[in-house]
């Protein structure tokens, strides 16, 4: 599980040590994430199953694609397809991903690559493998989390931001066992390079076996960790928790999770994928594709894409941008 690393953490900036009046959360609900299948065919872990919308706010959705060693020929992605009224964030932790949008945004993502991808009004993409890596096979492992718009942002201009893994904040924890990586929002003072419309923080930690972690976390923000690969235990109870799990968190000011010291060869660190954000408290309409207030918002939105408004699938696949040109 490359994403980026360092050779020695010690070099990075620390987490504050928390003094004795931290509150730290409970553990609210624990969840484990079923397995299916997504676009063509990629094995996903639906990592928010069974938790409800008001403890998720403002996510809507999270996926663990794979972690999967395909074969040669087997690598796929999805279709063209809509959306309307949220962003998308994908993260690549191992493999590599071609993104391309009819707003003129898109790119190829790899280890530690994020794409935030806000539909805003509305648009079509596509999400698939390169050819090479097609004929090649290989592994492949990310995430996708879908972000809620609040009502005022819901039909702005669609908007695309490539995020290189090298530019995500990097820092590590008073003993340095862990390494943190902050894609957007803020940790301790430091900031990730994502811009949101809803105030959130997102981050993957790499936990070294052994090691315990106190991540102080905004108390207006609700807090998300969910597993990625390894064992350990989450709140200050210890509560057990594998891959494919989440935790869902109460009110407080920090979390802790420790790994164990013992973990399978295949997943040697607890790898964490953490989200929190300032709920909005809004209605939410969520059909497939789209994520608005109301049911006609939703019906208004079909018929959009049915009449070629979201966009119009282009006749030959157009070198990937940013949405400001083309990028080399």
């Amino acid at each position: 599980m490359p994403a980026i690393a360092v050779d020695n953490v010690l070099v990075l900036p620390r987490l504050p040590r928390l003094d004795e009046s931290t509150t730290f959360r409970p553990i609210r609900r624990l969840t484990t994430a079923p397995s299916g299948y997504e676009g063509e065919g990629f094995p996903v872990r639906r990592a928010f199953a069974g938790v409800p919308l008001n403890e998720l706010d403002p996510f809507i959705h999270l996926d663990q694609m794979g972690e999967v060693d395909y074969a040669p020929g087997e690598p796929k992605g999805t279709p063209w397809h809509p959306h309307r009224g949220f962003e998308t964030v994908t993260y690549i932790i191992d493999g590599v991903f071609d993104h391309q949008d009819t707003h003129g945004g898109g790119g190829t993502i790899t280890d530690g690559d994020t794409q935030w991808m806000t539909a805003g009004s509305g648009l079509l993409h596509i999400e698939a493998p390169p050819e090479h890596l097609v004929m090649s096979g290989g592994l492949f492992h990310g995430t996708q989390l879908w972000v809620n718009l609040p009502r005022v942002a819901k039909m702005i201009a669609p908007k695309y931001q490539d995020i290189r893994g090298r530019e995500s904040a990097l820092l590590t924890t008073p003993d340095g066992g862990a390494l943190i990586r902050v894609i957007a929002g803020e940790i301790a003072g430091h900031r990730g390079p994502g811009s949101t419309h809803t105030p959130i923080t997102v981050t993957h930690v790499t936990v070294e076996p052994g090691a315990e972690v106190d991540l102080p976390w905004r108390p207006d923000f609700n807090a998300l960790v969910y597993v990625l690969g390894g064992r350990g235990t989450v709140g200050t109870d210890r509560r057990p928790f594998h891959t494919g799990q989440l935790a869902v968190h109460g009110p407080g000011d920090a979390l802790r999770f420790t790994a164990d010291a013992r973990q399978d060869s295949r997943t040697p660190k607890l790898d964490l994928y953490i989200m929190g954000g300032q709920p909005i408290r809004e209605p939410v309409a969520h059909y497939g594709p789209f994520v608005m207030n109301t049911r006609d918002e939703l019906i208004q939105a079909f018929e959009d894409f049915q009449a070629g408004k979201l966009g119009v699938i282009p006749a030959e696949r157009v070198p990937h941008t940013d949405g400001q040109g083309p990028r080399p």
